[in-house]
């Protein structure tokens, strides 16, 4: 792909090549499923037209009307199907109804939430008049498409993307070698510490089928969220990467999370490209904080519901959005009440916040990766000293790598806060960084690892 890209062909070429090359990754998964994307492409390209050249703000909204149908209608068949006839089944059997449908068979196309994001704030931001229509339909259909963040982010905006796509694009040398960099650090963070150092404890405790010790509860919640966090963030910096190599820059979606001093910090760090989506086009039109404190919470608890509906056709998901909204009201609260300077100029006041940021996202994650509302109890009652008939879960090696990863990621997240990687980089001798570097891939190859995909796929 690198060669093809670099190869003196036209640059409409170029990006043909590019496209075809996006539809093959995405078909090397369900190659049927390719004709959602082009589904998508399609009716926002036209959608995006006609809302532009429309005078009436009737036939405006009609057309945009159209665009939100045709996607969430796609979304919510493949991703809410399941789900909402389960629940249906449940309220008629309440009733006292005997209705037993045949079960479903749908299969969940991968990454389909982020392309559907992606091509509804394209016709979002021509209504909303942010944006004219891309002016080429193969522009806007690779920037539907873009294999290196097609499936699992970064959700990128037209505005970021399309214009990229309008002159030829071939990286430096140096963007080659920190695109190069990136995709190293991007597969260590999920091959060696994801899957090989966290995933271990991580199962074992969430997978213990019954009660477990506090001591194993806390570790097994805190390794889910530091595989999580190695996972995804090791997914969007190898997808960065992989654009820089061709000449292309993706925004970045995560800013040293654990680090965050309170919930508004820490989504303004976490997953940025949804929080700032989810912000942008659901909290803000809803009326953000401009309508009092009684709809600002409601606005809040809204945005955050959908967030957690948004990752899985399950209630923990729900609950785990409703957890990150209560914080985020809390918070809010505390801010108004006791005002900003409660945290802002007292060194151990921030250390307090952030320690308890820390710990209450862990217990979110609990009901993010638990199966059943039954299991994420249990578990969350042992983190709360509720460990009556607890059977160990973890062995001493998933204590140690478990306790060495974590505090690491904690350690890097804290000096790393308000830095950036490229400060840091540049300031560090060469040969350092190329130990750090070889040090990575040594550690890439001889980690044997399962293959697991990234858990965002199923997103």
């Amino acid at each position: 792909m690198l060669a093809l890209h670099n190869a003196p062909f036209p640059w409409r070429a170029k990006k043909v090549n590019l496209l075809i090359a996006s539809y093959l990754f995405y078909a090397a998964w369900n190659p049927p499923f390719v004709i959602l994307l082009w589904i998508s492409t399609v009716v926002d390209w036209y959608v995006a037209k006609a809302i532009f050249r429309s005078e009436s703000q009737t036939r405006r909204r009609s057309w945009l009307v159209v665009s939100i149908a045709v996607n969430l209608g796609i979304l919510g068949f493949f991703k809410y199907g399941t789900f909402l006839l389960e629940n249906f089944v449940t309220i008629v059997g309440a009733l006292g109804f005997d209705f037993q449908p045949a079960a479903p068979s749908i299969i969940l196309p991968i990454g389909i939430s982020f392309y559907t994001f992606q091509t509804m704030a394209y016709s979002l931001d021509v209504y909303l008049r942010r944006a004219k229509p891309a002016g080429r339909f193969l522009d806007f259909a690779l920037f539907v498409t873009f294999f290196p963040q097609l499936v699992a982010g970064p959700i990128v905006r037209p505005t970021q993307l399309i214009p990229q796509f309008a002159e030829p694009k071939r990286a430096s040398s140096k963007q080659l070698m920190w695109g190069l960099g990136l995709m190293t650090l991007g597969i260590f963070e999920k091959v060696v510490l994801a899957d090989g150092a966290l995933a271990p404890a991580s199962e074992a405790v969430f997978g213990a089928g019954g009660t477990v010790p506090f001591v194993d509860a806390w570790l097994g919640a805190m390794a889910f969220g530091g595989q999580i966090f190695c996972d995804f963030a090791g997914y969007s910096t190898t997808a960065i990467g992989a654009a820089l190599c061709l000449g292309f820059s993706l925004p970045n979606n995560f800013r040293y999370p654990y680090a965050a001093v309170g919930f508004s910090d820490f989504w303004g760090r976490w997953h940025i490209s949804l929080s700032t989506w989810l912000r942008d086009y659901l909290y803000i039109p809803l009326g953000g904080n401009r309508k009092g404190r009684r709809r600002t919470y409601i606005n809040l608890a809204l945005t955050m519901l959908l967030g957690g509906l948004w990752h899985g056709a399950a209630w923990t998901f729900v609950a785990w959005g409703a957890l990150h909204a209560a914080y985020l009201m809390l918070e809010r609260w505390l801010r108004e009440t006791f005002g900003e300077s409660l945290i802002a100029r007292k060194a151990h006041a921030q250390f307090v916040m952030g320690f308890f940021t820390y710990l209450l996202v862990n217990v979110t994650w609990v009901f993010f990766r638990a199966q059943d509302f039954g299991s994420a109890w249990s578990l969350v009652g042992s983190m709360f000293g509720f460990t009556a008939g607890a059977t160990p879960a973890l062995a001493g090696i998933y204590i140690i790598q478990a306790v060495v990863v974590i505090a690491v990621i904690l350690v890097t997240h804290v000096w790393m806060r308000e830095r950036e990687l490229e400060d840091v980089v540049t300031a560090t001798p060469s040969w350092l960084v190329g130990l750090v570097w070889a040090g990575m891939l040594f550690a890439i190859i001889i980690t044997q690892g399962g293959g697991d995909a990234f858990i965002y796929f199923q997103f």
